[in-house]
């Protein structure tokens, strides 16, 4: 009688201690870890890195560029220098993207507004966003074309060559720039005034 006794005490107690058990497992606060990885993950891929080509030659110096990822898609900032005692009002840029292969493939041949003062820096958000998603498997490369004042217009002479180089490795083809009048923002410049002598005949 004894040990019948104590054996259902023993199991009593051993029932009681699994209800305890589960209610405390049941009480413990459940921390969702996997939203929290999720949400680390975008928060790094919302803003890709761009690869410039940086021509020397040119007023504009680009600094730094990237993808900024927005309510539109992914939008192109650049941090840009105007080395010139000019005001710059716009630009024209090629974004390609480079597969693993080193193939170049065009995504974006854009011109674009902007008012950058002499001898200052600035960030520039362009408004229209990309057509595609970006993947990560690619690299992306971003080359200034054009870069316009209300006085002159420099023009990258032979871009796509250069940009095609660049894509295969060769960083030493460096394109030329050429500077022309702008003759469509250019302020109105007075007309010189040509004064004809005349002949005196009676003498």
């Amino acid at each position: 009688m004894l040990l019948a006794l104590i054996l259902m005490i023993s199991a009593a107690s051993t029932e009681v201690s699994r209800k305890d058990a589960k209610t405390e497992q049941d009480a413990a606060p459940c921390f969702p870890t996997s939203r929290l990885c999720v949400k680390n993950d975008l928060a790094q891929t919302s803003v890709r890195s761009i690869e410039v080509f940086q021509v020397l030659d040119l007023p504009l110096t680009v600094h730094e560029a990237s993808l900024v990822k927005s309510e539109r898609g992914y939008l192109v900032k650049l941090d840009v220098g105007n080395s010139s005692e000019e005001k710059l009002v716009g630009l024209r840029y090629s974004l390609v993207t480079i597969d693993s292969r080193n193939q170049m493939h065009l995504l974006v041949n854009r011109n674009e507004g902007c008012s950058v003062a002499p001898y200052s820096s600035k960030t520039l958000t362009f408004k229209t966003a990309l057509r595609s998603k970006p993947k990560d498997s690619e690299r992306f490369v971003l080359m200034v074309e054009q870069v316009i004042s209300p006085e002159w217009i420099w023009e990258v002479v032979k871009a796509k060559d250069a940009l095609e180089a660049y894509a295969r490795g060769d960083f030493s083809v460096m394109p030329a720039v050429m500077r022309m009048l702008n003759q469509v923002d250019a302020p109105d410049r007075p007309v010189p005034v040509i004064y004809r002598q005349e002949r005196n005949e009676d003498y």
